[in-house]
């Protein structure tokens, strides 16, 4: 085949995302973005903003910007509006771990980006349940949880992946999940 097929299916990924950005993308088309070879794609529901996506944001070893930024905006600060530039190893892991249980679920996401000032005056309110270096500041952290998964398996399959920290929040019913160096609590 010819050297214009990876541009060919990137200039489709690229136009697929905006319009998913848009709001625009019909089921039709998400599945044949899923149905490319090396396409990872992720759904999620904010559960403070009630936001959804469904995108998929890299092909093979090749993120797709806008993808990524529509990935950023929704995982923004949802106490401030601040967005930051989530590390895409964050979405590589959890796809992982779906493709453990083989989901097709959303993610439930509680928590993504979070700006220092959120930090520090969540710090002040959880009794002592937020890092003051927390990676959610440097766009390396997630808290979520899998719908149709239980919270302990879902921890099984984050910490057999070794893909960094792993947080086990049954209380609140959360998992966090980070690209940090690989520990768990």
């Amino acid at each position: 085949m010819s050297t214009s097929l990876p541009l060919a299916r990137r200039a489709f990924l690229r136009r697929a995302a905006r319009t998913l950005v848009a709001g625009a993308l019909p089921l039709a088309a998400i599945q044949a973005q899923a149905a490319v070879p090396g396409a990872r794609g992720l759904a999620m529901v904010h559960t403070h903003t009630g936001e959804r996506i469904d995108v998929v944001y890299a092909v093979g070893e090749q993120y797709d910007a806008v993808a990524l930024r529509a990935l950023n905006r929704f995982m923004r600060d949802h106490y401030s509006g601040d967005v930051g530039e989530i590390d895409p190893k964050v979405f590589d892991l959890l796809h992982r771990v779906q493709r453990e249980f083989g989901s097709t679920r959303a993610f439930e996401v509680i928590s993504g980006y979070r700006c220092p000032t959120t930090n520090t005056q969540l710090r002040g309110t959880r009794g002592g349940g937020v890092a003051k270096r927390s990676l959610h500041m440097d766009g390396r952290a997630i808290d979520v949880r899998l719908p149709g998964v239980a919270l302990a398996d879902l921890r099984d399959a984050a910490l057999s992946l070794r893909g960094g920290g792993v947080g086990f929040y049954p209380r609140d019913q959360f998992l966090h999940l980070d690209t940090g160096r690989v520990r768990h609590w």
